[in-house]
């Protein structure tokens, strides 16, 4: 053999005529095949055991055991039933043919050899042994990416539970706090609007408390209820001037259907950045604008409040929740604030699909 040929594929011959073994033998290894000799059927199942080969030349007739009954105990097994057997023997007979293939041999190799169809062959059945390895491990990345795919989308799940969860019951929360505040101060001396202040912050428990029970069925379902965006940012306006007493300047412009991951977001956004506002601000005055354009949606709010350092606060969820909607759709996003300057967002999103 070549010193410099490279071993193409390890193969077991299984015959009880010594000639038949030296002559399958040097011509397969003069050919860069690594290639293993056995007498017996018994013999080859126990090299196969210990070393499973790329592929068995088997002879038919064997004393003992024969073929047939080897290449039946290899299917029976899973570690070996995948090996390739061609089955090799002096009969010629229609009959034997369908019998080696319907025992799970791949292929029939009839004596006296010729060298040139036994290469053929043989390197034909390797090609696809190694094809059949190659898509085993293409399945198995798919699965393992499938399985790493699950899992993200298991974590994006959680992120967007605990997104939709936050945005749900936050602004509720936010203003009962409030309301309850209010009417700490107004109880000495005014009790009659502390009263009013503490059925208001009632009311506001009763939402938020009617929210969690129905957490898990309002997590999958429209938001909006069915508004249009103009309409649903107008009751959260609303709802903002009558916690806080500041009416905001809304102009809302949307003349092209947008879809509604796009809808929520916005609507979202406005959400959060209003109990932020609230919570946080101290803010006197409050801009909303969104304007959808055939490509997409620009939305804007402005408020004059207290203002913080941007990338100081990074992790606040409020604000990782606005930008990891805005990310998700594949928008844009600019926050501006400093302290005493109030804050600024806008956003831009593509129409996206309806």
């Amino acid at each position: 053999m070549d010193s410099n040929l490279s071993c193409k594929g390890d193969i077991l011959i299984v015959d009880d005529t010594p000639d038949n073994l030296r002559l399958l033998s040097a011509m397969l290894t003069n050919q860069g095949y690594d290639v293993r000799s056995v007498r017996s059927g018994s013999a080859a199942l126990m090299g196969v055991q210990n070393q499973p080969p790329d592929l068995i030349l088997l002879d038919i007739n064997m004393p003992g055991m024969n073929g047939y009954e080897v290449c039946q105990h290899l299917k029976e097994k899973p570690h070996t039933e995948v090996i390739p057997v061609i089955f090799i023997s002096a009969l010629n007979e229609v009959l034997d043919k369908v019998k080696a293939f319907s025992m799970g041999g791949v292929d029939y190799i009839s004596k006296p050899f010729q060298t040139e169809e036994v290469l053929v062959r043989v390197e034909n059945q390797l090609k696809l042994r190694r094809l059949q390895v190659q898509l085993q491990k293409s399945l198995e990345q798919e699965r393992a990416l499938n399985q790493r795919i699950e899992e993200l989308a298991t974590l994006e799940e959680r992120n967007r539970i605990a997104r939709d969860i936050h945005d749900s019951l936050g602004h509720a929360l936010v203003a009962l706090n409030i309301q309850m505040e209010t009417a700490l101060t107004l109880w000495q001396d005014t009790p009659d609007k502390a009263y009013d202040c503490l059925t208001e912050a009632k009311q506001l428990g009763s939402d938020a408390l009617k929210a969690v029970r129905q957490s898990v069925s309002n997590l999958r379902s429209d938001p909006l209820q069915g508004q249009l965006l103009e309409s649903a940012i107008a009751t959260l306006s609303h709802e903002f001037h009558r916690t806080t007493g500041i009416q905001p300047e809304c102009q809302i412009y949307i003349s092209h259907s947008l879809s509604n991951p796009v809808n929520t977001a916005a609507y979202r956004i406005v959400q959060e950045s209003l109990t932020n506002i609230c919570k946080h601000a101290n803010a006197t005055s409050v801009k909303i604008h969104l304007q959808s354009t055939p490509s997409g949606l620009s939305l804007f709010i402005q408020d004059n409040g207290s203002g913080f350092q941007v990338e100081a606060n990074r992790t606040g969820f409020g604000l990782q929740g606005i930008r990891e909607r805005v990310a998700a759709l594949g928008g844009n996003l600019e926050i501006t604030s400093n302290p005493g300057t109030g804050c600024c967002i806008t956003a831009s999103f593509p129409t996206g699909n309806k």
